[in-house]
Parts: C-alpha cells; sequence; structure tokens
C-alpha cells in the first residue's frame, strides 16, 4: 500500500513539472524592446540644420542624428528614416503611432505632452529673430524711400529752377555788372556759385547793383533759399525717421505691429500668435529667407540654434540674427504615449549626459559655445 502511494506521489510531481514545462514554452518571458529580435524602429525626422541634414539616398546627418544613432547603437535598435516636410506632420505621424520616435529639434512642451512621450532633454534653446541685414545699405533705403514718397521729383524741379535762375543770372549780370567775366563759361560757373550758395545756406556775397531795390531783391531770394534748404533738410529727415520706424528690429519688443514668419507646426508659430502679432507660416527657412528678403515679411522668429547656424553657414544671404533669446526651451526625443521604448532610450540619454557623450556631440555642432 505504501509503495503505491509513493508511485502516485512521483507519478503526479512528474505531470506537474510536464505541464509547467508546456506552458512556459507556450509563454516565453516577456523582452525589452532593445532585446526583441527582428524589429525595425521607424524613426520619423525633420530636416532643420544643423540638427537634422539632408544628404543623399535618403541618409541624414546632424547634432540629433549624433545622440540618436548612439542611443540606438547601445540599445541594440534596428532602425529605418521616415522623413517629414513639417514639424506639424511629424508630430501627427508620433500621436497616430505611424513611427515610433520622432528625431529632431524638438521642443518639449505641456501640449504636446498630453498626446506623446518624451525622453529627458538633451539640449537647451530658445527662440531669436533673424532680419534682413541692413548694414552699409542705407543710401539704398533713404534713395529708395525719397522716390517712394515722391521727394525725387521735387528735388528735380528744384535742379530746374537752379540751371534756369543760373542762366537768367548770368545774362543778367553780362548786362549790367561791367566787372562781370564776359567769358560764357567763366560767368555761368560765377552764377552758379551765387545760386547754389543761396540754395544750400540762405546767403549770398552777391554785389548790389541797384540799391534799396537790389536788397530786396536779395532779401526775396534769400527767403527762396532758406525754403528750399528747410524742403530738402526735413524731408530727408522724415524719410530716414520711416526708415528707423519700419525696418529697425531688434528684439521681441520691436515685432508688434509687424508681419513675422514662422514655421508650421512650431512653438515659435503659438507663441507669436498668442501675443496677437500677425505671422506667415513657412515649412521651413529655405521658404522663409526668400520672402523676408522679398519683404513678404519683416522678421522670422525660431529656435535660435536654427537661426544661428543658417545665418552662420549662408553668409550671403545677408541675414542678421537679432536680440536675446527669449521663450528659453528644451529639446527632446518624442514617442507615441506609453510607447515601450520612452523608458530605455531615456535612460540612455541620461547616462550620454552624465558620461560626457552629449557634451562631445554638442561641441561638434556648435564649438565651446555655452
Amino acid at each position: 500500500m505504501r509503495r503505491s502511494w509513493l508511485v502516485l506521489v512521483w507519478a503526479l510531481a512528474i505531470w506537474c513539472f510536464g505541464t509547467v514545462g508546456a506552458v512556459a514554452q507556450q509563454a516565453p518571458a516577456e523582452q525589452s524592446p532593445t532585446q526583441q529580435s527582428g524589429r525595425v524602429v521607424n524613426v520619423g525626422v525633420y530636416v532643420s540644420p544643423p540638427f537634422v541634414m539632408a544628404g543623399k539616398d535618403r541618409t541624414f546627418s546632424g547634432m540629433a542624428i549624433d545622440v540618436w544613432e548612439s542611443v540606438a547603437a547601445h540599445t541594440g535598435l534596428a532602425y529605418r528614416y521616415v522623413p517629414y516636410p513639417t514639424i506639424s506632420g511629424l508630430l501627427d505621424a508620433t500621436r497616430s503611432s505611424q513611427i515610433d520616435i520622432a528625431v529632431t529639434n524638438l521642443t518639449i512642451t505641456r501640449e504636446r505632452a498630453e498626446t506623446i512621450s518624451y525622453t529627458q532633454p538633451w539640449y537647451d534653446a530658445g527662440l531669436r529673430i533673424m532680419v534682413v541685414n541692413n548694414a552699409g545699405s542705407g543710401f539704398s533705403d533713404l534713395f529708395n524711400g525719397l522716390r517712394d514718397a515722391g521727394h525725387l521729383r521735387g528735388y528735380a524741379s528744384l535742379l530746374v529752377i537752379v540751371l534756369l535762375a543760373t542762366l537768367a543770372l548770368t545774362l543778367f549780370d553780362r548786362r549790367f555788372d561791367r566787372d562781370f567775366p564776359q567769358r560764357w563759361r567763366e560767368g555761368i560757373a560765377e552764377s552758379l556759385f551765387h545760386v547754389v550758395s543761396l540754395v544750400t545756406s540762405g546767403k549770398t556775397t552777391r554785389k548790389n547793383l541797384f540799391g534799396w531795390h537790389g536788397r530786396l531783391i536779395a532779401a526775396f531770394w534769400m527767403i527762396c533759399g532758406v525754403a528750399t534748404l528747410a524742403y530738402v533738410t526735413s524731408s530727408v529727415t522724415s524719410v530716414m525717421t520711416a526708415i528707423s520706424l519700419t525696418q529697425n528690429i531688434n528684439s521681441l519688443a520691436d515685432l508688434p505691429g509687424k508681419t513675422v514668419g514662422v514655421f508650421t507646426g512650431s512653438v515659435a508659430e503659438r507663441f507669436i500668435g498668442d501675443l496677437g502679432i500677425s505671422s506667415i507660416s513657412y515649412d521651413d527657412l529655405t521658404d522663409a529667407v526668400p520672402a523676408l528678403k522679398a519683404g513678404h515679411i519683416d522678421a522670422i522668429v525660431a529656435d535660435a540654434p536654427i537661426l544661428e547656424h543658417y545665418d552662420h553657414s549662408n553668409p550671403e544671404q545677408k541675414m542678421a540674427v537679432v536680440g536675446s533669446i527669449f521663450h528659453p526651451d528644451k529639446y527632446g526625443f518624442a514617442f507615441p504615449y506609453d510607447s515601450d521604448l520612452t523608458t530605455p532610450v531615456t535612460l540612455q540619454v541620461l547616462e550620454m549626459q552624465e558620461d560626457g557623450t552629449l557634451a562631445i556631440i554638442k561641441q561638434k555642432y556648435f564649438g565651446n559655445s555655452p
């Protein structure tokens, strides 16, 4: 009897171990994202130098790309790049899980964090302003301003009057002044000097030939000269003042009343809209800069490192980045909400911060700038 019970116990034990083994084979232990063999991560990118730059054959480079590829190498993730033409398109693809991760200089905001997940920030940035560099173009601006205001036509009329007055004065003095030069070129030069002296200073040293009558005539011409000088001075001053008011943008405080270029779906677009400043949205700088140079917009507001890199890399465009950084923000990689990639990628970003890898990558693209 005792032997029968032992046989029954051993049979039951063998059955239990066999069942557990079968269950273990049917339901293997869950693997982390970095251990899943055969998984290829779709990486959405938005071209934004120097963080993401497009090369040939769908290759990409830049600071954000270097950071991501270092993360991927340490976590064992295979990936393919999927480019998007706008930030808003990249964000929409992230929210809808069309891609597994968004890689670019993507600003972390509370509104975005409600629908997508972010890594630890890997870059501190903010917004700045880019305008056309007007240094050295003062005369051109003044000439265009005088022309647009109609003053050049007035100056042309004054020139005709000066020439006619010079001729009339020459004929008059040749007849009544015995000391007046009789050679035409010398006489015209003498008369032109007197007329221009009246126009530019309101004064002249002309000889009085007719007593008190001559004094009255001289006084009349002096009044005409002073009026002419006042007109020229006031017209130039008014145009220069208008140029200063309409073109000088040096800070955020100068933007109200102007039209600003921003990128579609960017933080700058939202920020400028909240301030009530008129704006026009563009896909990127290749669209916004021509609009700025053509006068369709007065300035471009975007991420400071993007504008600074463009200005440094394209000196022939004659742009200028002005003012200090405002609306400071941070960049991070983004994932669909509750993505299983968020934690391992964030941990690797933190490790890169702690071991100095991020600082080395940043120095590669921005030098020793703070």
